[in-house]
This record gives C-alpha cells, sequence and structure tokens, in this order.
C-alpha cells in the first residue's frame, strides 16, 4: 500500500482551551484553527463545543475551545461542561494538555481558576491575554516570578493583535506543558480519610480530583445511580459540609494568590478612561436613552440603507421570472419555475441586506463591550419581571433569530430564570418576521418624515419591536407568578475594556448568518413554494374543466378589451377552486373576523413553518395565473387586490397592523420549537408556549383589527 493511503494510527495530541469568559479564549482559538472548526454537542447535554484542527509543521493538533468559566464550582450548563471535560475520570477522554487563558488585568481572578487547575494534576500552560490594554493601563507583570510560584510555562500576548500566537502555536508543538506540584492541600480542608475512601472506589490518584467528585459527583447523572448514592452516603454518614469546605478552600486559595499577584504586578498609575464613559453610559436615565436611541438606529438604518440592493434584488427576480418565462415554452414546467420557484426563491433572497445588517450591527455592539453594559443596564429592570440580567443575551440576540436566542439562554444558572427567558424569546421580532413588517408597512405606511428627522415606516417599525418586547414583560410576569422554585440567583456580569471592533470579524458575522438565513430557511421556502405551485395550480378535475370550458367559451365571444378581464376572471376562480384554495376556504370563517381572506389563510398555513414563507406564499399565490412577463414587484401586486364584496382594497390598514400584530406574537417557526424542545428536553414547554403564543396572536390581531377598521 503506497504510504499516501496507510491509514493515520497515531492520534492528535488534544489540547483544550479554557479561561474566564471575555478574556480572549475564543479569539485564540479561532486564529490556532483558522476555518478548520466544526461545531458539535457535548455528550448528553446540548450546549455547543467549538472543536479544531492545528495544522503546524507537519503535524496536527485537536483543539477544544471550552465554554467560559470563572472556577471549578459551576453554577451554569456552559460551566458545568468545562467542569466534566477537565474532571473525567478515564483518562483517555481528558485532553492531553489544557491552555489557561488569564486576562492580564484581572491576574488574581484568572490564577483562581489556573490553581484549581494546576491542584487538578493536569498539564498546564497559562496565556496572559491583552498584554496590549495591560500596558496601556501601565500594568507590568512579572512573569518569571508567576512561573516560579506555579512552576507552568507563561506566554504573554495580544491576540486581536495578533502578537503571540506564533510562540502559542510552537508551545503546543513542543508540548511544553507542565504539571508540577499542586497549589493548595486540600487535605487542609477535607478530612484525608474521606478522600481516600473516594480515591479507592474510583481509581484516582489525585486528592483534588477526589474532592470534586465528593462535591459534584453525587448530582452528576453521568455516573451510575449506585455511584451517586454512594457518595450521598458517605456524605452523610461523615457530616461533611460542603458549603464551609468551598468557602474555606476560596479563603485559603485567595490569599495564596494574592501573596503572588502582590509580588508580580506593579501598576505605575491609574487611567481609567472607562470610568468616565460608563458615567454616561451606564446613567439611569442618559444610558437608556442612549441604548433606545441606538435600536432606533439600528432599525432606520435596516430601513434607508438597505432599500437600493432590496430594489435591486426586487428587480432581478421579476426581471428573471419574465425572461424564464420567455426562453420556456408554455407548460407546467415553465410554470412551476416561473411562478413557483423563481418567487419563493425571490422572496428569501430579497431580504439579505435587511438581515446582514441587522446582524453586523449586533456584532459591533457586543464586539465594542457596549452589549455587556446592556445586560448590566437591564438586569434592574429584567429583576421584576422574573428575569436575569442575562436574560437580555438571549432577548438581544432573538432580534436577530430565537434559534441563537433561545440557545443563549443556557448561561442562564437559575432554572426559573431559564425557562421563562426561553419561553419569551421567541416574542422578540426575529429577523423572520422582518420580511412581513417590511412588506406590509410599505403597503400602508407613508414613507414620510416626522419633525424633519424620523422616517414613520422606521418609527413603525420600531413599534413592532417594542410590541414584541411588551409581549416578552407580560409573559414573563405571567411566568413569574405560575413557575416556583427555591433557587436564589445573582447577576455577576464583566464590563470588558472599550474596544473598536474587528471589521473583518463583522463582515464574516454578516456574510455567514445571511448564509445560514437563506440556505436553512431558503430549504424551507423553496420546498414549501414548489408544494404551493402543486397544489395552486391543481383541483378537483371535474371544477376546474367546467371553469376553463366556460372560459373558452367566453373568450371566442370577447372583443379585444375584454380578453384580459375574462382571463383574470378565469384564473381567480381556478385558484379559488384549486386544492389550496379549498383549504384556504375551510379556515375562511375564524380568520375572517380578523379581517383576513382566504388567500391570506393559505399564507397563515404555510408559514407555520417558518414565518418568512408568508411573503413568498403570497408572492407565489398572487404570481399564479398573472401574466409573467409583467415586472410588477411583490408590493404593488399586493397593493391591487381588492376585496369582491367590500370593493376596497384587502390590505388595508385594518388587515395590514392586523397581520403584523398577529406575526409579532405567534409561534410560526419548527425549527425554533426544535430548539425549545432540546433545551428543555421534552415536548412539554414547546406544546405549551406554541398554544400560547397562537392565543395571544389571534386576540392581539382581532382586538387591532377591531379597532382600526
Amino acid at each position: 500500500m503506497p504510504e499516501s493511503q496507510t491509514p493515520s494510527l497515531v492520534k492528535s495530541p488534544r489540547v483544550a482551551i479554557i479561561g474566564n469568559p471575555n478574556v480572549g479564549k475564543s479569539t485564540i482559538f479561532n486564529q490556532l484553527t483558522g476555518l478548520s472548526q466544526k461545531i458539535g454537542n457535548y455528550p448528553g447535554v446540548t450546549v455547543d463545543k467549538k472543536i479544531g484542527w492545528m495544522h503546524y509543521q507537519g503535524s496536527s493538533y485537536e483543539i477544544i475551545d471550552l465554554p467560559g468559566t470563572y472556577s471549578l464550582y459551576p453554577n451554569s450548563e456552559d460551566e458545568i461542561i468545562a467542569h466534566r471535560v477537565l474532571n473525567q475520570i478515564s483518562e483517555e477522554d481528558k485532553p492531553e494538555f489544557v491552555l489557561m487563558v488569564i486576562d492580564s488585568c484581572q491576574l488574581s481572578r484568572g490564577l483562581f481558576l489556573a490553581t484549581q487547575l494546576l491542584d487538578l494534576g493536569l498539564n498546564l500552560a497559562l496565556v496572559l491575554n491583552m498584554a496590549d490594554i495591560a500596558a496601556r493601563k501601565n500594568i507590568a507583570i512579572k512573569s518569571f516570578e508567576i512561573f516560579k510560584a506555579l512552576g507552568v510555562p507563561i506566554l504573554s500576548t495580544d491576540a486581536r493583535g495578533e502578537k503571540g500566537l506564533e510562540q502559542i502555536r510552537e508551545l503546543i508543538h513542543q508540548q511544553n506543558f507542565s504539571k508540577k506540584s499542586t497549589f493548595l492541600n486540600i487535605e487542609e480542608v477535607v478530612p484525608t480519610e474521606l478522600l481516600s475512601e473516594v480515591k479507592d472506589k474510583f481509581g484516582l490518584s489525585n486528592p483534588y480530583q477526589a474532592y470534586q467528585m465528593l462535591r459534584f459527583g453525587a448530582k452528576d447523572k453521568t455516573y451510575s445511580e449506585s455511584d451517586r448514592n454512594w457518595l450521598k452516603s458517605k456524605l452523610a454518614e461523615s457530616k461533611f459540609d460542603l458549603e464551609a469546605a468551598q468557602l474555606e478552600e476560596t479563603k485559603i486559595r485567595y490569599r495564596k494568590i494574592t501573596e503572588i499577584v502582590e509580588k508580580t504586578v506593579v501598576k505605575t498609575s491609574v487611567d481609567s478612561p472607562k470610568a468616565s464613559i460608563d458615567k454616561i453610559l451606564l446613567h439611569p436615565i442618559f444610558g437608556y436613552l442612549i441604548f433606545g436611541a441606538i435600536l432606533l438606529l439600528i432599525f432606520q438604518a435596516i430601513f434607508a440603507w438597505a432599500s437600493v440592493p432590496m430594489d435591486m434584488i426586487d428587480g432581478f427576480f421579476a426581471e428573471l421570472s419574465g425572461w424564464v418565462s420567455g426562453l420556456l415554452p408554455e407548460g407546467p414546467l415553465s410554470s412551476l419555475i416561473t411562478e413557483g420557484i423563481i418567487p419563493g426563491i425571490g422572496g428569501v433572497v430579497i431580504f439579505i441586506p435587511q438581515i446582514a445588517m441587522l446582524f453586523g450591527f449586533l456584532a459591533i455592539l457586543e464586539d465594542t463591550g457596549y452589549m455587556s453594559r446592556v445586560v448590566f443596564l437591564m438586569d434592574r429592570w429584567m429583576r421584576p419581571f422574573g428575569l436575569h440580567g442575562k436574560s437580555i443575551v438571549p432577548l438581544v440576540s432573538g432580534v436577530a433569530c430565537a434559534i441563537p436566542g433561545v440557545m443563549a439562554a443556557r448561561n442562564i444558572g437559575n432554572w426559573k430564570e431559564k425557562i421563562i427567558t426561553i419561553m419569551v424569546t421567541p416574542l422578540m421580532s426575529c429577523s423572520a418576521r422582518l420580511p412581513v413588517y417590511i412588506i406590509l408597512i410599505g403597503l400602508v405606511v407613508p414613507d414620510e418624515f416626522i419633525f424633519g428627522i424620523f422616517n414613520l415606516q422606521a418609527v413603525a417599525l420600531l413599534g413592532l419591536y417594542l410590541l414584541g418586547v411588551v409581549g416578552v414583560f407580560f409573559t414573563a410576569l405571567l411566568l413569574k407568578y405560575i413557575l416556583k422554585t427555591e433557587e436564589k440567583s445573582f447577576l455577576m456580569v464583566e464590563l470588558p475594556t472599550y474596544r473598536a471592533p474587528r471589521w473583518l470579524d463583522v463582515l464574516l458575522t454578516m456574510y455567514n448568518k445571511s448564509k445560514t438565513f437563506v440556505f436553512e430557511a431558503g430549504k424551507v421556502i423553496l420546498a414549501i413554494s414548489v408544494v404551493l405551485w402543486v397544489l395552486a395550480s391543481y383541483g378537483p378535475p371535474e371544477r376546474m374543466d367546467a371553469i376553463r370550458a366556460e372560459s373558452e367559451e367566453k373568450l371566442a365571444q370577447a372583443t379585444a378589451e375584454e380578453i384580459p378581464v375574462i382571463e383574470n376572471e378565469t384564473s381567480s376562480l381556478l385558484l379559488e377552486n384549486s386544492f389550496i384554495g379549498i383549504m384556504g376556504r375551510a379556515i375562511e370563517p375564524v380568520i375572517k373576523p380578523l379581517g383576513y381572506d382566504w388567500k391570506i389563510g393559505i399564507a397563515l398555513i404555510t408559514s407555520f413553518a417558518a414565518r418568512e414563507v408568508f411573503v413568498s406564499t403570497i408572492a407565489t399565490i398572487y404570481s399564479i395565473g398573472a401574466d409573467t412577463e409583467d415586472e410588477l414587484t411583490i408590493r404593488e401586486k399586493l397593493n391591487q387586490q381588492i376585496n369582491p364584496d367590500t370593493g376596497e382594497k384587502v390590505y388595508n390598514k385594518a388587515t395590514a397592523f392586523s397581520l403584523m400584530v398577529f406575526y409579532a406574537f405567534a409561534m410560526q417557526c419548527m425549527s425554533t420549537l426544535a430548539v425549545v424542545y432540546r433545551e428543555t428536553k421534552g415536548w412539554k414547554w414547546p406544546l405549551i408556549q406554541t398554544v400560547y403564543m397562537t392565543a395571544l396572536a389571534y386576540f392581539s390581531a382581532l382586538l387591532v383589527y377591531q379597532i382600526l377598521s
């Protein structure tokens, strides 16, 4: 067998990167692995793990990016993962090496976790990141003194500035990690006999690992029930106080760390521009005004800046439909492509500019450090509604997409606050609602300015987003009094240093999120578009044949002026009697009080899979039977629809606002339901969520229509 075909039996060394949140750990991971990454789940839990491969000088290394944690005393699902990976009993499953990233300006906090890792007997190296910020703050660190105290290799880096990364690669390649003597003798805190029994039972050699087993093993369901019961019985027999032990360990550890920091850190002056900026951004009045102004700027930009590329995309698909229609001979295939597939795809692609812009703004807020201030700012508003300050991250993420928002709730340790956050996040107006809002606002809200500054359409859009926020707080308040728990919660959030956004990362985020939106939503929408076309093009044969026969009879006797009118009437009758028309008619009695006709009913049914399908469905429905060379845009087509009973526009103010309110509250996203199922590990909460949101959407839309009509 040629050498190139010989399967490699050599396992790549595994390196885990760990650190406190916001220390640049993921930046180092991205720099080391480049595009050689994949996302997966940790076994048995829902938290994502990032694994990548570093290829260096002909060798490959498996790099794991562990969730950020402050200690080996986990408070959230993310932190539990770091604890489990590093505490595994099986040596084979443990990473061979651990790279601990520390913020150079927060040495004490980083060393707390680092010394715990040292006591676990892990092969460790330290990276003192953000060296540039430490230098700006006139903080000097004597790395050699830390090395003398801990006995593990230490590097100084500025990961964002790509400084020191080559040394990290070399360190990994040389496998220059150490496991020296323990930092803290845990037997000062835990009885030696108890530790010995745990070590003997689980075959452990490290006393700190035995303490960790004693501390968390009894609650960790990855261990067998008999092992957990054994640990519980030992704790009961010895009457050992775990809480007191944790407190004592923390005191001893921090006392020793303080001695090290006093010898190693030299701070020559105090320079805190951050404090003066935060006085404004975290001000109890100006802070909220600035946050509101930033949100308004974002929503206004979405309308004003994205309109040009949107018009171009809209025109392109209208041209494409007409061009393909002229190219292909008349028949089912031509009809499927020009009336089903092209309008369906166009209904998704047209919204790329707005979605990319929204994700771009969110990435900038996150990258500059402002988003952490928002967490702090909003905590006082969240608490009365049963939410946590950290809930703002899932909720703001939910503005882009509910799926990452629901997943972000993992960071919340308190069960009740986590469930409430998961339940209310889909009420935030996500990007999938944006296509519906934009089309309908464009139809009924004039493109005018008020006070010469604010675009009326942007104000309407902001109002819909605020309506979602009202729905969030109302629902959270209900759940606060329904759900019961004895857990207590607290907010611990770091205010990172203000930094300029990394524009390349922002652009990559915009590209990746838009791509995900198009491909994830696009697959569903394309499939539904084809199904729609079939359901809209065919119906009970006897009905369809009778309509066509009657039409031919009329056309034979019609004048040239009458022919287009007869053709349009025939198209309308064929659609009304098609399979999809029959479905729309069936639900019409239920939706009529909301101001909706059977065509809108069809869109409501199909958009249960994904909200953005509403627009493509409407586009498909109104394209059926129309002249395919007509280049009218979707919005213009909707504006021409007339209610045959009243003679008024179908999409008048009452109907359009009723529809927007319906979509503001309705749970119409199968992907979100799937994620809620995964995060709550059952169907109970997704089903409750769907029923509640549908009822809220229906009655709110009914109220709006009755008021405006």
